[in-house]
C-alpha cells in the first residue's frame, strides 16, 4: 500500500510493535506532531492507496470489519456480529446500535450498501473496485450499473452479502480502507472534493486542512469504541523536508518522522546510545519495484523488458539504503505464502540483457522515462536504474515528481513507461498472496486510476486467480498455495515488473509517546495505530 504502501518507504509505516506501558493506564488530551514531505492526495476511503494517507483513512474511517491491533486476527468492528451461511456464500451481518457519523447522523444498514455500490461503481474511479469481484452483481456495477445486487438492506442494523463464487479473501476485504462505510448525503454534498471533507466513524474527524501546510485531526468525543481516541488532536505537518523533520524531533518539536531516518543519517542516528529506544524496525510483507508498461513501445516486448530485468544491479540498490532489504527475484516476498524459493528469475547480466533488446530490434538501444517520488532516497536509487540501463542502451530520462504525481501517471495508461515504486512500493493489504495479485498485476487493476502500473492483463492467470480464491476448505490451503506459486511465476516469467527488493522498516518516534499497542505499523495494511497513542505524564 497498500498497498501499499498500499501501498511504502522507509517510513511511519515502519513504527512496529509496542513502545511498553510506563503509566498505570493511558492520559487523556494533548496532541501529537507527524511531519510528511509531500502533502496528502486525499482522504477519501475509496480512493486513497498510498502509505501515506492509509493510515490517516483509518483513523477517520471504520469498515465492518478490523484486525486487532497489532496482529493479522480479524475482529468486529461498525459489525457487532456476523454469521456466514453453509456454504459459504452468504455473510449477514448486525450492526453496532448507536454509531454515529462525524456530522451526528446515526449510521445504519443502508449506509453499507451505499458504501459498496459507490466503491464498485466505475464512475467513482475507485483502485480497489476489484477487491469486490465475488459479490454478486460485480460485473453489473463495473459495467455501469452503480449497483451491487449481491448487497442488500433486511434492516436498519442487518446488512447481508451474497458472492457469486466462493471467496478465501472476502473477510479480509471487508476490513481495508476500500470497505469503510461513508454517508451518502456528504459524498453528494461535496462531490469530488469528498477526499479533502472526509466524513466517517472514525475515532478521529478532519478538523482543519491547509493545503501544502497542515492538517489537524480532532478527537472523535462519540466514538463508538469507548476510552478511544485519548488525544485530543494530532497535526500533520506537510513539506517537511525529511532531514529538517528528524533535526525538529531530536529539538522535541515532533513526535514522528513521517518520511523515516532519512538513509543518509541512518547510521549515525541507529548507532547513537540516545536513540536506542526511539528507532523501531520491522518487518513487512513488501517488494520494491519497476513496473514497466506492456501498453506502451517497447515494453510490450516481453524480451526488452527481460532485458530490463537483467541490467538492474539490486545488490548496489541495496547497498545505497544502508543494506536494509534483500534482493528480490519474483512479486511476492519471501514471508508470503506462495513465494517460491526454488524460482531463479533473472539474475543480473548486461551482456545476456544486450543480448535480448538486440533480438527484439533494439541492438542500438532506445529512449524512455523513469517516473520516480522525489523523497530520498528514491531519486538516487533512480539513477542508479539509469546508470544500468544506460549499459546496455536504454536512455531513461528520470522524471522526479511528487509522489501522488508519480501515482497519478500511473493510473493512465499512456503516461509512465517505467515507474520506480520506491516510496509507493507494495505492501499487502492483508496476508493473502490474493493481495498481491488483483490490485496490481491482475486484469481488474489495469484501470485508469488503479495500481497495476504495468497494465499488464493475462486472462489465463486471471482465471487461475480465481480458481484459487475459490479454494475456501483449509483441507486445499497447499494447493492453493501451489496454484499461487505457477501464478507468480508465470507473471514473472513474462517480466511486466523489475522486481529490486524486499524492505525492513526503520522510523523514529519521540519519547513522550506511550500506548498500551504503542505506535506499530499493523503486519496487514501498516496504519501507524493513532486511535490508542497517549502522552507521558508530565510530558
Amino acid at each position: 500500500m497498500k498497498k501499499n504502501w498500499l501501498k511504502g518507504t522507509v517510513a511511519a509505516a515502519a513504527l512496529i510493535a509496542s513502545f511498553g506501558v510506563a503509566n498505570a493506564g493511558p492520559n487523556d488530551g494533548g496532541s501529537m506532531v507527524v511531519t510528511y514531505k509531500d502533502d496528502v492526495s486525499t482522504l477519501d476511503p475509496a480512493i486513497g492507496y498510498d502509505w501515506q494517507n492509509w493510515s490517516m483513512i483509518k483513523s477517520l474511517f471504520d469498515s465492518l470489519l478490523d484486525y486487532k491491533p497489532g496482529t493479522t486476527v480479524l475482529t468486529t468492528d461498525l459489525a457487532e456480529s456476523y454469521t456466514i451461511s453453509d456454504d459459504g456464500m452468504t455473510y449477514t451481518f448486525i450492526l453496532r446500535d448507536g454509531v454515529k457519523f462525524h456530522n451526528g447522523r446515526e449510521m445504519t444498514a443502508a449506509d453499507v450498501k451505499y458504501s459498496l455500490d459507490r466503491v464498485t461503481n466505475p464512475k467513482t474511479q475507485s483502485p480497489g473496485a476489484g477487491f469486490f469481484a465475488s459479490v454478486k452483481g460485480f460485473d453489473e456495477a463495473s459495467g455501469g450499473s452503480g449497483h451491487l445486487s449481491g448487497v442488500s438492506v433486511i434492516d436498519d442494523n442487518t446488512v447481508k452479502i451474497e458472492l457469486s463464487r466462493p471467496d478465501a479473501t472476502f473477510l479480509h476485504v471487508l476490513a481495508i480502507n476500500f470497505a469503510s462505510v461513508v454517508p451518502k448525503e456528504a459524498v453528494e454534498k461535496w462531490g469530488e472534493d469528498f477526499g479533502k471533507h472526509p466524513v466517517g466513524t472514525g475515532a478521529y474527524s478532519l478538523g482543519e486542512w491547509t493545503l501544502g501546510q497542515r492538517l489537524v485531526f480532532k478527537k472523535n468525543v462519540d466514538y463508538y469504541h469507548k476510552g478511544l481516541p485519548h488525544l485530543d488532536e494530532i497535526i500533520f505537518e506537510v513539506g517537511q523536508e525529511p532531514l529538517v523533520a528528524l533535526l525538529r524531533l531530536q529539538n522535541g518539536e515532533v513526535d514522528i518522522a513521517g518520511d523515516g531516518i532519512p538513509p543518509a543519517k541512518f547510521l549515525e542516528v541507529s548507532k547513537d546510545p540516545k536513540y536506542i529506544d526511539s528507532i523501531v524496525e520491522g518487518s513487512q510483507l513488501h517488494t520494491g519495484y519497476i513496473s514497466l508498461n506492456v501498453k506502451m513501445k517497447p515494453f510490450d516486448n516481453v524480451k526488452v523488458r527481460q532485458a530490463v530485468n537483467m541490467a538492474v544491479n539490486k545488490d548496489r540498490i541495496i547497498r545505497m539504503i544502508n543494506g536494509r532489504a534483500v534482493p528480490a527475484n519474483q512479486p511476492l516476498p519471501p514471508l508470503m505464502p506462495g513465494y517460491d524459493p526454488a524460482y531463479k528469475g533473472f539474475a543480473f547480466d548486461q551482456e545476456k540483457a544486450k543480448s535480448l533488446l538486440a533480438e527484439a530490434g533494439y541492438a542500438e538501444g532506445f529512449t524512455s522515462e523513469l517516473y520516480v517520488a522525489n523523497t530520498d532516497p528514491q531519486p538516487r536509487i533512480a539513477q542508479a536504474i539509469q546508470q544500468d540501463l544506460a549499459t546496455i542502451g536504454i536512455k531513461a530520462e528520470i522524471k522526479s515528481l511528487a509522489q501522488s504525481n508519480v501515482i497519478a501517471a500511473g493510473g493512465e495508461e499512456d503516461q509512465a513507461p517505467m515507474i520506480w515504486s520506491g516510496g509507493m512500493a507494495w505492501i499487502a493489504d492483508f496476508p493473502d498472496p490474493s493481495n498481491f495479485y488483483g490490485p496490481i498485476l491482475g486484469c481488474g487493476g489495469a484501470v485508469q486510476g488503479g495500481w497495476n502500473w504495468s497494465w499488464y492483463c493475462n486472462e489465463t492467470l486471471d482465471k487461475l486467480a480465481i480458481e484459487a480464491d475459490s479454494m475456501t476448505d483449509p483441507a486445499d490451503a497447499a494447493k492453493r498455495e501451489a496454484l499461487w506459486r505457477k501464478i507468480f511465476t508465470g507473471i514473472q516469467d513474462e517480466a511486466p515488473w523489475v522486481p529490486i527488493f524486499n524492505e525492513q522498516r526503520f522510523t523514529i518516534r519521540s519519547e513522550r509517546l506511550d500506548g498500551p499497542d504503542g505506535i506499530f505499523v499493523d503486519p496487514v495494511h501498516i496504519p501507524v495505530h493513532y486511535d490508542t497513542v497517549f502522552v507521558k505524564d508530565g510530558m
